[in-house]
């Protein structure tokens, strides 16, 4: 797209299925690098990638071009049949449906980047689910609670 200029930095967080404990030190260094060639053969960039062992978080630039939601569809169906494939997790390994995605000002970029980069320290104060729902609402997104995710409870 000649003369199209842009900068779109988007934070996207997603869940495993019933928001299980299985991502863990044994391969999610090698699953970053996994999801991060996703994003870069898709011609996007990562900036942060870290997680848990039930969800991940990722800062990333994208293109106008870029359809955030196939994005998404690639990193979430192509990693799932990786895991699957590595045999990493016992049974059949899969992300939760949907992800949430928030837009993020250049200004904002460098906190953004230290709020992934520091889950451990962070989730030992708030869990998943009251670090999501608190997204949601700094965003001011409308929500129905039981819709979110399938918080396994």
């Amino acid at each position: 797209m000649a003369n199209t200029f842009s900068q779109l930095y988007v934070h996207s967080v997603f869940a495993v299925k019933g928001r299980e404990n299985i991502i863990n030190a044994k391969f999610k260094d090698e699953l970053y690098k996994y999801i991060c060639g996703i994003v870069n053969k898709n011609n996007q960039k990562v900036y942060s990638i870290n997680g848990m062992p039930d969800h991940i978080h990722i800062l990333l630039s994208i293109k106008p071009n870029c359809l955030l939601s196939d994005l998404m569809r690639d990193i979430k169906a192509s990693s799932s049949k990786w895991i699957n494939e590595k045999r990493f997790v016992q049974g059949k390994f899969q992300w939760q449906e949907g992800f949430g995605a928030f837009s993020v000002s250049q200004s904002q970029v460098d906190k953004v980047i230290a709020y992934i980069d520091n889950q451990e320290t962070h989730h030992k104060k708030l869990a998943f689910k009251e670090e999501y729902i608190g997204l949601l609402k700094s965003y001011k997104i409308e929500f129905d609670e039981k819709y979110v995710f399938d918080w396994g409870e």
